[in-house]
This record gives structure tokens, C-alpha cells and sequence, in this order.
């Protein structure tokens, strides 16, 4: 699957985005890196949280934004660590499951979006992958209307834990028919969600959505998920 054109998608440009450190651990301020991309007449933003041990270079996410960017809606890729986190990361394997640490700093940036002259009009989304998946569902918990539509891919909805029931962001999960454990996870989460949601099973899919097609449904199931219910401010 590769990326629609980003001339026909709006011009990618980066950003760095402020967020605070730990709760009682530090007040300092640290940078994310991000790639926003504002299509012409966009009627939202979507705001991407990377699975483990990811960062805004995943190849499958870039490929489901620039099918959200057609339907009309932007997009923010960006790195939940910072590089140094991401290096003590790739050796302890602590910090991407650090939900709540993950979804304090999407909560963040999508204060940052709601503040930015080109991208405070858009009404916001997450779309959460893996440990992603969890992270969006706690903030969407954490912010409430504010966020206007959650999509989680092959996500861990069950280290939300007591959140899940908070969440009243309208909520679809997405999961590979051959993606096991996570897809048991999944259907105990739809069980327990109080918001409007929907839980899709791609036939044949595994975990990591490889098959032929099966991102390609992923990428349209989301940006028909958010083209409904994203609207201006």
C-alpha cells in the first residue's frame, strides 16, 4: 500500500510540540517531533499514538493518514518519546508501556493542535496502534467531548483498565481475524465501552495487518469512522 501523493494531501510540515515531564518528578518542559499535514477545507485532525517501541515513521500509520488525508481531514504524526527516551527505551522496553505517561502527552498535543492558528477550528481524533490503542482510549477518558472519535488498530485496549468505561468518544476497534490473544482482549473491551462503538474483524488479518488488503480495509474502516464524526469547531 503506498501514500497518496501529498500534493493532492496538503504540504507536511514539523513541528515541535511542548510537553510537560512527569508528575512529581520534574516540571520541565520537553519537545515531541511531529509531521502535520492540513489538507484544503479539512473538517478535523487526527492525531496518531505510535504502538511499541514505534514513532512517527511507522510505515503502516503513514499509510492509513494519507487515506484519512483524502477523506478531508488532517493528520499529526508524532513521537510520544523524545530520542533520548526512545534510546533508554529500545534497552529497558519500560517507557512504551508507560500508559498513563503516554496518554498525558496526547492529551498535551491535542491541547497544542486546539491552540494553533491552522488546526484550532478542526474538531480531534485519536487513532491508536498497540500500546497506542490503550494510550487513546485513557485520554479520549481524560478529555472527554473534546475528542470527537477514537480508532484503535490491533490496539491493547485492556491497559486502559477502569478507564474503558469512562471513555464517551464514539470508539472503533479494529483487529486482525488471526490476531489471537489481542483479539479476545478487544471483544472484552467492546463489551465494557459505554459510548457509541464498533468493534470490525479483518478475515484472514494477522497482528501486524500484512496480508494483501488488509491495511488497505483498516485505512478505509478509520477514515470513514472519522469523515463521520469529525466536525468543525
Amino acid at each position: 500500500m503506498k501514500n497518496p501523493s501529498e500534493e493532492d494531501a496538503g504540504q507536511t510540515r514539523q513541528v515541535r510540540i511542548p510537553v510537560g515531564g512527569d508528575p512529581g518528578a520534574s516540571t520541565r518542559t520537553v519537545m515531541l517531533e511531529g509531521d502535520l499535514t492540513v489538507p484544503p477545507r479539512s473538517t478535523g485532525i487526527v492525531l496518531f499514538a505510535h504502538g511499541s517501541g514505534s514513532g512517527r515513521h511507522s510505515p503502516r500509520n503513514r499509510c492509513v493518514a494519507g487515506v484519512i488525508r483524502e477523506a478531508g481531514i488532517a493528520t499529526l504524526l508524532f513521537d510520544l518519546l523524545t530520542r533520548d527516551e526512545e534510546t533508554e527505551d529500545n534497552v529497558t522496553r519500560r517507557l512504551r508501556f508507560d500508559i498513563e505517561l503516554l496518554a498525558r502527552r496526547l492529551v498535551q498535543a491535542g491541547r497544542w493542535t486546539a491552540s494553533q492558528p491552522g488546526t484550532q477550528r478542526l474538531g480531534i481524533g485519536y487513532f491508536g496502534a498497540s500500546t497506542g490503542g490503550a494510550a487513546a482510549l485513557v485520554a479520549a477518558a481524560e478529555t472527554g467531548a473534546a475528542i470527537e472519535a477514537v480508532v484503535s488498530r490491533g490496539g491493547r485496549p485492556d491497559l486502559a483498565g477502569g478507564r474503558l468505561e469512562s471513555v464517551r468518544s464514539p470508539t472503533l476497534l479494529i483487529v486482525g481475524e488471526r490476531d489471537g490473544t489481542v483479539l479476545e482482549l478487544n471483544r472484552a473491551a467492546y463489551a465494557r465501552l459505554r459510548c457509541e462503538n464498533e468493534l470490525k474483524i479483518i478475515p484472514r488479518a494477522t497482528h501486524l495487518f500484512e496480508e494483501p488488503g488488509a491495511l488497505e480495509e483498516v485505512a478505509r474502516l478509520a477514515a470513514d469512522w472519522f469523515r463521520c464524526h469529525l466536525r468543525p469547531r
